[in-house]
């Protein structure tokens, strides 16, 4: 009995210690993040990813707020991302997570695209670009937005995850579809407890609104000046796209874990909760 109870003892240590021997015999790779403001720092789901990866990971967030497929590229930042690529230095691999659809959308001058030719080619360059590169790409579905009406969210990107999913399946990229899996995760915290995603606390008008299942519409942005280019990421305000630190940590985990599930050789670099 003694025995096996030392014999157990040991089992048990050697399976604890076994996963911080296998990560510190990792080799290094890199991951970059390519998108818009539901990505990027300070207003998505990008910090929340890069925290959710062991130290063996250079995770480079370069997503920029109001971004779309074609402004990403015209405005020079896919060329950012093309000269990091030619820096190979010592990555045991590299891959780059894509993620566009909202600023895609229509009414908005300077970023729009056409959902059956511009936005599905723009999406097909990208992944080529990076292939040429010598790096993996990796599409991701847009990130859901959380408003809701009658108990039920909106399903206003939908047509762009088809796209994205239509673009993957053509060009045999791994798809990661966030569009899916966040309206889930959405759906199933309800209206209430979305908005405590959001960057900022919901003015006790729109906290009433989430109460009745319904969420009160944000008052119309300004117009931008056509062609104009909004720069940065967006301020501290409550709205239903944008994520605050319990938003960023919530979503990336959900990527982290859809990452390690499409690509197996990833799952070594996504820390156990």
């Amino acid at each position: 009995m003694r025995l096996s109870l030392l014999c157990s003892a040991a089992a048990a240590c050697l399976f604890a210690s076994t996963p911080g021997m296998l990560a510190d015999n990792l080799p290094p790779i890199r991951i970059i993040l390519v998108g818009d403001s539901t990505m990027a720092v300070g207003s998505g789901y990008g910090p929340g990813f890069c925290a959710a990866v062991l130290p063996q990971v250079t995770c480079l967030n370069m997503a920029k707020g109001g971004r779309s497929t074609k402004s990403y590229r015209e405005e020079g930042s896919w060329a950012e991302v093309t000269e990091a690529l030619a820096r190979k230095d010592s990555f045991n691999a590299t891959y780059v997570l894509i993620q566009f659809g909202h600023n895609d959308q229509p009414n908005k001058p300077g970023r729009s695209t056409d959902l059956k030719t511009e936005f599905p080619a723009n999406m097909r360059r990208y992944v080529e670009e990076v292939r040429v590169a010598g790096a993996k790409p990796v599409l991701v579905t847009p990130l859901t937005r959380r408003m809701f009406r009658d108990g039920k969210l909106d399903d206003t990107l939908g047509p762009w995850a088809d796209a994205t999913r239509t673009v993957a399946n053509d060009e045999s990229v791994p798809l990661l579809d966030l569009y899916a899996e966040s309206s889930a995760a959405v759906q199933k915290l309800g209206s209430v407890e979305a908005n405590a995603l959001a960057m900022a606390a919901p003015p006790p008008a729109y906290a009433e609104s989430a109460r009745t299942g319904t969420s009160k519409p944000l008052p119309p942005k300004k117009p931008s000046t056509p062609g104009a280019e909004p720069q940065g990421d967006p301020g501290p305000v409550f709205d239903y796209t944008h994520l605050g630190a319990k938003g960023s940590a919530y979503f990336g985990r959900i990527v982290a874990a859809e990452l390690a599930k499409t690509i197996p050789q990833i799952q070594p670099y996504i820390k156990q909760q």
